[in-house]
């Protein structure tokens, strides 16, 4: 299902305390906490999950399906327009001060503009709450992942060495984001 909406570049931040609102001159867009039982966001899930694997190298993968995503170490969040998914995004808590970013997709109509910036700016807030001073992700390292590097280097996160559980991979790259 495609979900569009006019004068997204009108938008003005709320910061409520159980979701980040986007409110766009003609519509807003809600994080909210969870949403994996939904078959809407399922169904947005199965892309990026589809999309990831078949855009990288065999045994260089790590999107998380949804049974991973239920894990209670993960936090997930959905975003929404009217009843439309429009992003979705996951926080993997990897210690009590490091955590990794992961699932993040954007629907294929909202892409440029605003909703991966909002779901980014909510995990690293979320993250901030949860005490976490670091906050780490790996995405691919071909061209299709080119607008993903630079979302998140727009919003302060640099190339770093493998972290965790990952090795060095040709098809990976590793960025953190120091949380002051």
């Amino acid at each position: 299902m495609e979900c569009r909406s006019a004068n997204w570049w009108r938008r003005r931040k709320i910061n409520c305390k159980n979701h980040y609102q986007v409110n766009y001159f003609a519509s807003t867009m809600k994080i909210t906490d969870g949403g994996l039982d939904d078959p809407r966001v399922q169904t947005l899930l199965a892309h990026h999950f589809n999309a990831a694997r078949a855009e990288t190298a065999p045994g260089s993968a790590h999107a998380l399906d949804l049974s991973e995503l239920k894990s209670p170490d993960i936090r997930f969040w959905s975003a929404w327009e009217g009843d439309c998914v429009i992003a979705i995004g996951a926080l993997k808590r990897l210690s009590e001060s490091h955590g990794e970013i992961k699932s993040m997709h954007t629907e294929q109509s909202h892409r440029r503009k605003g909703s991966a910036s909002a779901m980014l700016r909510h995990i690293i807030t979320m993250a901030r709450e949860m005490g976490l001073s670091r906050l780490s992700l790996e995405t691919g390292s071909w061209p299709f992942f080119n607008p993903a590097h630079e979302l998140y280097r727009r919003h302060g996160f640099v190339e770093c060495p493998p972290f965790g559980s990952y090795v060095p991979d040709p098809n990976s790259i590793f960025m953190i984001l120091e949380l002051h």
